[in-house]
């Protein structure tokens, strides 16, 4: 079974950067950045470039958009550690498909799933997205929503979690 942490907290809150932080401090060497990412233009290149560039040579990055339960699945070994950033885009990714809503809760049911069976240990990156204004429009309503119940089941998996407020970590769980 595997030691699951939920780093959870607002855009640029230092999430990302807390991850990494944890996984340097952890001492495994089997180190893979599951990237959820998608660059459709140039100054997201740009930042995908400059985040790759973060993290040393001991990382292995996988850019997968959609089938993350399955790398979860292939990485989460007993002497692994897997950074997941990020439930927010993968969502974003899932929705893009227009498989409907209920697709989209399969494959979070599919992410728990592979997140139970891991025997590494796995950091996984959110925003929370429910604290705002209600969205004005259907789609951005769907994507809180669907956020939400997404974090919901990982933080209820977690072993601990993570609140992140201006790049310091508050313990929540664990």
């Amino acid at each position: 079974m595997s030691q699951l942490t939920l780093l959870i907290g607002g855009c640029r809150s230092g999430k990302s950067r807390y991850a990494l932080e944890l996984a340097d401090a952890s001492g495994l060497k089997d180190k893979t950045f599951i990237a959820t990412c998608q660059a459709f233009d140039q100054e997201m290149e740009e930042r995908i470039a400059k985040h790759k560039q973060e993290r040393s040579t001991e990382w292995t990055t996988v850019e997968e958009p959609l089938d993350v339960p399955r790398v979860v699945e292939e990485k989460g070994l007993p002497s692994s550690l897997i950074v997941l950033d990020c439930l927010t885009l993968w969502v974003s990714n899932l929705l893009q498909q227009e498989q409907g809503e209920d697709w989209v809760l399969e494959q979070g049911v599919r992410l728990g799933q592979a997140l139970d069976a891991a025997l590494g240990r796995v950091l996984v990156v959110s925003n929370e997205v429910g604290q705002g204004i209600v969205p004005d429009n259907p789609l951005a309503r769907t994507f809180r929503d669907q956020v939400g119940r997404l974090n919901q089941l990982v933080a209820a998996k977690a072993d601990k979690v993570v609140w992140m407020v201006a790049g310091l970590p508050v313990t929540v769980r664990g």
